[in-house]
């Protein structure tokens, strides 16, 4: 009953199944670990940003350049400040208001910008406090340079003068004349009366989108491996029901061709051979008699 199985037919069907559901069950298991990756990343990013459970603050030297292992954690840079910028349209506790950004000059010649605080409302330099004077040692929370249109941060261009729509090096390199960092710290505690502005995971470490495709994907992959098992199992009870159904003698012979069209054109051809040999076989009537 089985011996059809050896056949080269179901040699090919057999391997192919064989082949397609580790194919399956590893890709599954694949994208299976991406998604616990994603999970993982966001737990670390937000036990990093979490203030209790942070390490000591360490030199900011030691923290560069900034990466999902380093971004939150909490640095320390000393210097005197320099110029001052604004950064609009940023919300903080469900209300609009602005950064208050100023550049810290460090002893290595480069600066780095700080975000000494936020106040409500429309940006202003006028109710940006002034910067304190001489040396002065901040700790905060390094953050990695942002992109427009990501983490909250606005796509805007043609700003007025002393503002920034993101904080980075590559936005800050044309508005003041300073070596930058390509990263940012925020303060702890706001400077002159400000609000602290709270650190935010860095980008990629979240719950977004592709996270869930991850998830999605995973049970794509192991339905494909229980499709396979299952077109399997049906071309094998097809297989047999055909040859019991056969050895009952309840298959007829236009059943045997495994294509209706073949059968139907071998059916025609047969027909046709019929016609052509009475044409060529010549009529005893019509032979002369002798």
């Amino acid at each position: 009953m089985y011996r059809f199985l050896l056949t080269p037919r179901w040699w090919g069907i057999n391997v192919f199944v064989l082949l397609a559901i580790p194919f399956c069950v590893f890709m599954g298991s694949w994208q299976l670990s991406r998604f616990e990756d994603r999970m993982q990343d966001h737990r670390t990013a937000t036990e990093r940003v979490d203030p209790e459970d942070r390490a000591p603050a360490r030199p900011l030297a030691k923290l560069l350049p900034v990466d999902k292992e380093t971004s939150g954690e909490l640095a320390t840079a000393t210097g005197r400040y320099g110029e001052q910028l604004l950064v609009p349209d940023r919300e903080l506790d469900g209300k609009e208001g602005f950064y208050v950004l100023t550049l810290l000059r460090t002893d290595a010649g480069k600066s780095l910008p700080v975000v000494r605080g936020w106040l409500p409302g429309t940006a202003d330099p006028a109710r940006a406090p002034a910067a304190p004077t001489g040396e002065v040692t901040v700790t905060g929370s390094l953050q990695a340079s942002e992109t427009p249109g990501s983490n909250g941060v606005p796509v805007q261009g043609g700003l007025p003068a002393g503002q920034t729509g993101a904080i980075s090096a590559a936005t800050l390199v044309n508005l003041v004349p300073d070596d930058l960092y390509d990263a940012w710290v925020t303060l702890d505690k706001g400077d002159a009366g400000m609000k602290a502005v709270p650190a935010t995971a860095p980008q990629g470490s979240g719950l977004d989108l592709k996270a869930f495709q991850n998830l999605g994907y995973t049970g794509e992959w192991f339905v494909f491996a229980g499709f396979v098992v299952f077109m399997w199992f049906r071309l094998l009870r097809r297989e047999i029901e055909f040859l019991r159904d056969e050895q009952l003698g309840l298959v007829r012979d236009d059943e045997r061709a495994t294509d209706p069209k073949e059968a139907s054109a071998q059916g025609d051809d047969a027909a046709e051979d019929g016609r052509s040999g009475e044409e060529r076989a010549p009529s005893r009537e019509a032979e002369p008699a002798q």
